[in-house]
């Protein structure tokens, strides 16, 4: 299965979006997808106000409106534009899934809070990007630099 969004960069080039505020799901979703605007803020504020339509704050983002959207955000975004996401439990043998018919993984993992250059002592989740890209896959993390190789096909 294809993404919907095909990059117009060069072929040797790689879309990757950097942190920005809280919004590291928008960033995921667009570094999966391989296009700036494959996916925008107005449009996940869009589906958290339809999650909760009637709640003066919205348990899908954060109060201040700077992101940190959850999973049902995720989701909601995905179908809408046919697709699905399938939750993978880490218990399982990853060798169980059909690549093919992946676009791409999301994942929420541990993150270190950060203010300029201190570290707090806060655990937070950080949404994540991994993609297959002309035969290699990379950690799209907004966190990082670059686009980070870790395998291949």
């Amino acid at each position: 299965m294809e993404c919907l969004y095909e990059s117009t960069m060069g072929s040797n080039e790689i879309y990757h979006e950097k942190q920005i505020k809280e919004l590291c799901a928008l960033h995921a979703l667009n570094n999966l997808f391989q296009a700036r605007d494959a996916f925008t803020k107005e449009e996940l504020d869009y589906i958290c106000h339809s999650l909760s339509p009637d709640n003066w704050i919205n348990p899908h983002k954060s109060v201040l409106g700077l992101g940190n959207y959850d999973i049902n955000v995720i989701m909601k975004v995905l179908q809408s534009r046919g697709y699905e996401a399938i939750w993978f439990d880490k218990r399982k043998d990853p060798s169980c899934l059909n690549l093919g018919n992946i676009c791409g993984f999301i994942l929420n993992v541990p993150s270190d809070y950060k203010i300029s250059f201190i570290t707090l002592p806060l655990r937070r989740k950080h949404w994540i990007a991994i993609r297959e890209i002309n035969g290699y896959f990379y950690n799209l993390d907004s966190k990082l630099d670059a686009p980070q190789l870790i395998g291949q096909t």
